[in-house]
């Protein structure tokens, strides 16, 4: 068990890394972090940045001195770097997850193996790959397996011939070619693990977005209690197949009422955001805890929430070409939302800058509430 003062690593230093900090630094760590970025958001209030890149030598030694154990808030972060650091000091979740996680052949590779239910799907290395795939792939969505996230490296196909100029214009980069499912609606699951095994599924959420990126979460999601509980148990074993240790988000279409897992976050989670300031522990204490090795919190929700991202295309609500901060003072007049902004320097459309989470006891209120407030700060419905 690693107590306070003890200082703790973060590999990256964006918003789900700033999170960290702030719940290490209130339950008395102190935390340093290795991003390239010097003004990274976790950096800014880390009490050690190391302003590296993630294989640079000389930066994993000294985060392998400074530190008592190590995480990581993106995926990206190159798994030998993560092998590394492990001889030094423990590293959760472990090298071999993110592994998986990162790299979406590993990932649809680990779902088949263990019977997880997932769309059909094929791995695409060449121009024949695409020309030899089952018809049945088509419609699909072509995904690079490597650096995907919020909707970029992949491109909707109707055919083969849309695949192969979709799969030219990827550089030839290996690929998965997922079938298009017939979506009702997605879930994700957020859960912490512990060294022991010990499970704590945060409340299902419901989940739109727009353009690829995340644009609300509803919590409870509307869906049956049987499927909630199916999503969380799937989480569950994935996490137990991994040997995951640490905070591990799972995503879910919902296709004729059936669950698949789209894909797997190792870490912290944006749907996961309601957490703060609905649940008695939030995704991040979560984190921290089980890189500790400190018993679980609890994760059960106290009031029903709505999240809502806060991209930078509002900043240029008036003018496309001049940033303006949004009306803050409005939206902060809603009694029960709870604001985020994520201290980035600049903001740039589809760049997540903040989020807001209404919570409440009624449920519907709740919604209202959120959409209307949504409405408020300039998001559109498409």
């Amino acid at each position: 068990m690693i107590a306070p003062p003890a200082t703790l690593g973060m590999l990256g230093g964006g918003q789900l890394g700033r999170f960290f900090v702030i719940a290490a630094h209130e339950m008395g760590y102190k935390v340093a972090v290795l991003d390239p970025d010097p003004h990274s958001p976790a950096g800014r209030i880390a009490d050690h940045h190391l302003i590296a890149a993630w294989d640079d030598a000389d930066a994993l030694d000294r985060m392998a001195g400074l530190c008592a154990a190590v995480t990581t808030e993106f995926e990206n972060v190159p798994a030998d770097t993560l092998a590394y650091l492990s001889k030094f000091v423990p590293v959760r979740p472990g090298a071999e997850a993110v592994a998986i996680c990162q790299n979406r052949s590993a990932e649809k590779g680990f779902l088949k193996q263990h019977g997880f239910p997932h769309a059909p799907c094929a791995d695409i290395r060449s121009e024949s790959d695409i020309r030899n795939a089952n018809a049945g792939l088509f419609p699909g969505i072509l995904k690079v397996a490597r650096f995907g996230y919020d909707g970029k490296g992949q491109s909707r196909v109707r055919d083969r011939e849309e695949a192969l100029t979709a799969f030219g214009q990827m550089k030839g980069e290996p690929c998965v070619l997922e079938q298009m499912l017939p979506l009702d609606y997605e879930l994700s699951v957020v859960l912490a693990r512990d060294e022991h095994g010990m499970v704590k599924c945060f409340p299902t959420a419901e989940n739109s977005h727009s353009n690829g990126i995340l644009d609300v979460s509803i919590v409870p999601a509307r869906a049956s209690g049987c499927l909630r509980g199916n999503a969380e148990e799937i989480a569950e074993g994935i996490a137990q197949k991994m040997g995951y240790v640490g905070t591990l988000a799972v995503e879910f279409f919902v296709v004729r009422g059936q669950l698949h897992v789209n894909e797997m976050a190792p870490r912290p989670h944006n749907s996961g955001h309601y957490t703060i300031d609905a649940c008695v522990t939030d995704q991040f204490e979560q984190q921290v805890r089980a890189l500790c090795g400190l018993p679980l919190g609890d994760a059960r929700a106290h009031s029903a929430a709505v999240m809502v991202n806060l991209l930078g295309d509002i900043w240029y609500r008036d003018d496309p070409h001049h940033a303006r901060e949004p009306d803050w003072a409005g939206l902060l007049a809603v009694p029960n939302l709870k604001l985020h902004l994520y201290g980035k320097h600049h903001p740039r459309h589809g760049r997540k800058m903040g989020h807001f989470t209404v919570i409440g006891a009624d449920a519907d209120e709740v919604q209202k509430s959120a959409l209307a407030a949504r409405r408020r700060i300039g998001i559109c419905d498409e």
